[in-house]
C-alpha cells in the first residue's frame, strides 16, 4: 500500500467489487428451476432526447447480437476456469460493473424462443450513471435516460464479447433490453450477481444506483459461478470500506460519488491553468495538413512498401477481441453527423458556462474519464479529406474527451504484446459511442454537432487536447500526457456550435520532467523516441519522434498487435486515487501543487521508478489468451513480446538517427498513387531544424518562417490527369 496500489495482487478478472468474498447458496438454483418461464416482452421505451440517442446506439449494437462463426475453433485451453478468466477479463476490460457465469436452465429461455442452442451464459451488469445535481442543466437529460444509458452500455459490452467468442470459432449471441431470448434476471441470480428481494426485484450487494443486465449465451464451455446467499446483501462492512482482497474500497467509491458530476474523478481543478500551452506553438507557422499525410494513411497508399500496406488492414485488430471491437467501431461512422432539428427553447442554452458544466456532466455519465473544452485553432483542422477534397472548418468549439486504456490491463502487458491493439480499439469504441450520443443530443436541440473519432476525424486531436487543458506535449513526441493518467488514454472530440465556455491549458511541470526522464526513449522497441532536446517542427516545439519508424513497427509487429510500450513504461502511468500507493499519491500531489519541488523531485522520481520495477509486467493482471487471427481463423501466435524494463541500457543522442518529414515533404492531398518515403532526405532534414530559442529570437526579430514549414510538393500525375484541383498547383 505504501509503494504499490492496493490492487497490485488482485487478479483482474475478479473485477472492482469483492464478489468472491460473498456467501453463496447452491439451493437458489433449485428455486430458480421451479419458476415458470417468462414470455418475451418489448424493451422499455426511451425517454427524452438523450434516452432516444442512447437507444439509437443500442439498436445499432443489436445488429451485432448474432453473426457468423469463424470456420475453425481456436486452440483454447481445456481448463474451463482459464477460459472464464479470458471472458470475464474482457468484460471488465470493456467496463462492465460486474460479471458472472452460469449454466442456462431450460426455463431461462423465454416462451417461444425455440429450443436452447447454448448451455452457458456470461452475465454482465452495468450500473446506472450518477444523476447530475438539480441545478445542472444535464439533470433533465440524464434523469429520464439513466436506465437507457445503462442498457446501451450493457448491450455494447455484450455484443463485443459475443463477437470475440465467435471469432474464436464458437457460437455466441448477445441478449439485452429489447433484444433477448433469455430471462436475464434469472441468469443474474444464477451467476451470483443478484438476489431476489421480497417483491421479486433484483438487488446487488454493491450497486446502489441500480443496474442493467445483458448476457452472452454460447456453446463455449466456461467454469460457472455460484448463486449468492441472501446474506450477501449485508456485505458493506469494514472489509468493504477498507478494500478487501485489493478490491475497490468503499472509501474510494464514496470519494468519487461526492465529487460534483461535472468534475472528473481526478482532481484536475488543482492543476495550474495558463493562457497558452507550455509547448511553444507558432500559430501562423503551423501548416494545415491533409489526411493523406498521416503515416497510417500513407501505408494504405503503399508509401511505406508492400509489407506495411498489407499489415495496415489488420495490425491493431488481428486478435479475436480487437477484431470484434473494430466491427462495431466501423458501424458507427455513418452516424457521426446528421440532420439538425429546428431550434427550440434556444433561450435555455444561452449561458456558455452552464452549458459547459452540463456537457461535462453528460460526458462523465456516458463514460469519459477526462473532459475539456476549447476553441478550435485553424491548424487543428485537416486541410483535405481522404479523397483529396478540400475540408473547410465548420465548427468553432471542441469538446475533448479522454478514455483511459486501463491501468490494470497495461500492468499485465509488455506494451507491445497481443492485447495492445485491443487496448486502443476498446478506447476508440468507447469514445465513438460517447461523442456520437452527445452529438445526436445536441443536434436534437437544434445545434450542429459532429463526433470526431479515430475512424473518421476532420480535426487533429493533439493540439485540441492541449488547448482544452487536459495535458502537455511530452517526450513521447506526438503524444500528450495528463497529470493523473499519464499517456494511458485515447481521445475523442465533439465539434459543435453549441455555446460553450472554453477551458485553459495546464502546466504541471511536464516539460521539466520529460527533460530529465528518458525512460520512454530507452524502452522504445524501435528507437523512435528522441534522446536529445526539443526542436521546432512544423511550428511546434517538441521532442520530435521518428514517426516513420514508429509506424512501421506498430504495423509490422510480428510478436504482438500494434504497440503502446511508451505508455506502459512512462513513470506517469500510475494509479493516484485513494486506493493507489501512498508514495504515488504524495508524489502526484506535490507534482501538481508544489511545482517548485520539481528540480529535486525529478531525478529522485525517475530513479525510484526504475528501482521499484515500474514498467515490468505483473503476471497477476494478465487475463487474455494470446491468439492471432490469420485468414479469419484464430491460431496460437508464433511468438510474443515479453519485454521488461532495461535500466542498464545506455542512451546516446548523438548516435541516434532520426527522420524528419517536414510539411514540404508531404504527398499531395488528392493523389492516391504511391509516394514512396525518402528516408535519406528525411534524415538530412535534421539540418533544417531550429531550436526553440532560435525560433523565439527569429520571431522577435521579425524573421520569415522557414521554407520547409510550407507544404509544397507537386501535384501527382494521376491527379493532374483527372484534373483535380490542388493548392499545390
Amino acid at each position: 500500500m505504501l509503494i504499490h496500489p492496493r490492487s497490485k495482487n488482485r487478479p483482474y478478472h475478479l473485477g472492482l467489487f469483492p464478489l468472491e468474498t460473498l456467501r453463496t447458496d447452491d439451493s437458489v438454483a433449485a428455486r430458480e428451476a421451479a419458476r415458470s418461464p417468462l414470455a418475451a416482452a418489448p424493451g422499455p421505451a426511451a425517454r427524452g432526447p438523450l434516452g432516444r440517442a442512447a437507444d439509437h446506439y443500442r439498436e445499432l449494437f443489436a445488429k451485432f447480437a448474432d453473426g457468423s462463426v469463424a470456420p475453425q475453433q481456436a486452440p483454447v485451453p481445456n481448463d474451463l476456469s482459464r477460459r472464464a478468466i479470458d471472458i470475464k477479463g474482457a468484460a471488465y476490460f470493456l467496463d462492465a460493473s460486474q460479471v458472472g457465469i452460469c449454466e442456462i436452465p431450460r426455463n431461462a429461455w423465454l416462451s417461444g424462443a425455440g429450443p436452447p442452442a447454448h448451455r452457458t451464459a456470461a452475465v454482465i451488469l452495468v450500473e446506472r450513471p450518477r444523476l447530475p445535481e438539480p441545478d445542472n442543466l444535464a439533470r433533465e437529460w440524464v434523469e429520464p435516460a439513466a436506465d437507457t444509458i445503462a442498457d446501451m452500455r450493457a448491450a455494447e459490452i455484450a455484443v463485443c464479447i459475443a463477437g470475440h467468442i465467435r471469432a474464436m470459432g464458437f457460437s455466441a449471441r448477445a441478449h439485452f433490453a429489447g433484444v433477448t431470448a433469455l430471462d436475464t434476471d434469472r441468469l443474474a441470480v444464477l451467476a451470483g450477481l443478484a438476489v431476489r428481494d421480497g417483491d421479486d426485484r433484483l438487488r446487488n450487494p454493491f450497486l446502489d444506483r441500480g443496474f442493467a443486465i445483458a448476457a452472452v449465451s454460447t456453446d463455449y464451455a466456461l467454469a460457472a459461478d455460484r448463486p449468492l446467499h441472501r446474506d450477501a446483501l449485508r456485505a458493506k462492512g469494514l472489509a468493504y470500506w477498507w478494500g478487501v482482497d485489493g478490491a475497490q474500497s468503499g472509501r474510494e467509491r464514496n470519494r468519487q460519488n461526492k465529487r460534483a458530476t461535472h468534475l472528473s474523478r481526478f482532481p484536475m481543478e488543482q492543476v495550474k491553468r495558463i493562457d497558452r500551452p507550455t509547448t511553444l506553438i507558432l500559430d501562423d507557422e503551423v501548416p494545415q495538413v491533409p489526411k493523406r499525410a498521416a503515416f497510417f494513411q500513407r501505408a494504405l497508399h503503399d508509401d511505406l512498401g508492400a509489407k506495411a500496406k498489407a499489415e495496415r488492414t489488420r495490425f491493431a485488430f488481428k486478435t479475436p477481441l480487437s477484431f470484434s471491437l473494430l466491427q462495431v467501431i466501423r458501424a458507427l461512422v455513418p452516424f457521426q453527423n446528421g440532420e439538425v432539428a429546428p431550434a427550440a427553447n434556444a433561450e435555455r442554452w444561452l449561458d456558455p458556462e452552464a452549458n459547459a458544466r452540463a456537457l461535462k456532466s453528460l460526458s462523465y455519465a456516458l463514460g469519459s474519464e477526462l473532459t475539456g473544452i476549447c476553441e478550435i485553432p485553424r491548424y487543428a483542422w485537416f486541410s483535405h479529406k481522404e479523397d483529396g477534397s478540400e475540408l473547410k472548418p465548420y465548427h468553432r468549439t471542441a469538446v475533448v474527451m479522454l478514455i483511459d486504456q486501463g491501468y490494470d490491463t497495461m500492468e499485465g502487458a509488455s506494451g507491445d504484446d497481443w492485447i495492445s491493439g485491443s487496448q486502443s480499439m476498446r478506447a476508440y469504441l468507447r469514445g465513438a459511442v460517447i461523442a456520437g450520443i452527445m452529438a445526436e443530443l445536441l443536434r436534437s436541440l437544434g445545434y450542429s454537432a459532429r463526433s470526431q473519432t479515430n475512424a473518421d476525424s476532420d480535426v487533429l486531436h493533439i493540439p485540441l487536447i492541449m488547448w482544452a487543458g487536459l495535458g502537455e506535449l511530452s517526450r513521447i513526441g506526438e503524444l500528450v500526457l495528463n497529470p493523473f493518467v499519464g499517456p494511458r488514454f485515447k481521445s475523442v472530440v465533439l465539434t459543435t456550435d453549441f455555446p460553450l465556455a472554453a477551458d485553459k491549458p495546464i502546466d504541471f511541470g511536464l516539460q521539466a520532467f520529460c527533460s530529465g526522464c528518458l525512460k520512454c526513449a530507452r524502452e522504445c522497441p524501435c528507437d523512435a523516441i528522441p534522446f536529445g532536446d526539443k526542436v521546432m517542427f512544423n511550428g511546434y516545439e517538441m521532442w520530435k519522434p521518428d514517426v516513420e519508424r514508429c509506424t512501421r513497427y506498430r504495423l509490422t509487429n510480428a510478436r504482438g498487435s500494434a504497440c503502446g510500450r511508451c505508455m506502459k513504461t512512462c513513470p506517469l502511468n500510475k494509479v493516484v486515487d485513494a486506493d493507489g500507493a501512498v508514495l504515488t499519491r504524495i508524489a502526484s500531489w506535490c507534482g501538481v501543487n508544489a511545482m517548485w519541488l520539481k528540480p529535486i523531485m525529478i531525478p529522485i522520481a525517475t530513479f525510484l521508478d526504475d528501482w521499484l520495477g515500474n514498467g515490468k509486467r505483473n503476471p497477476i493482471k494478465r487475463w487474455w489468451l494470446d491468439l492471432e487471427l490469420v485468414d479469419g481463423v484464430a491460431v496460437t501466435p508464433k511468438a510474443t513480446n515479453e519485454r521488461d524494463i532495461d535500466p542498464a541500457r545506455k542512451v546516446d543522442s548523438a548516435s541516434q538517427k532520426m527522420a524528419y518529414y517536414h510539411a514540404s515533404m508531404m504527398p499531395p492531398p488528392n493523389d492516391p498513387s504511391p509516394h514512396v518515403v525518402d528516408r535519406k532526405a528525411a534524415m538530412a532534414a535534421k539540418d533544417l531544424l531550429e531550436t526553440p530559442d532560435e525560433a523565439r529570437a527569429r520571431k522577435t526579430a521579425g524573421g520569415r518562417k522557414p521554407a520547409h514549414y510550407v507544404p509544397t510538393p507537386p501535384i501527382g500525375a494521376r491527379a493532374k490527369a483527372e484534373r483535380v484541383t490542388s493548392p499545390y498547383d
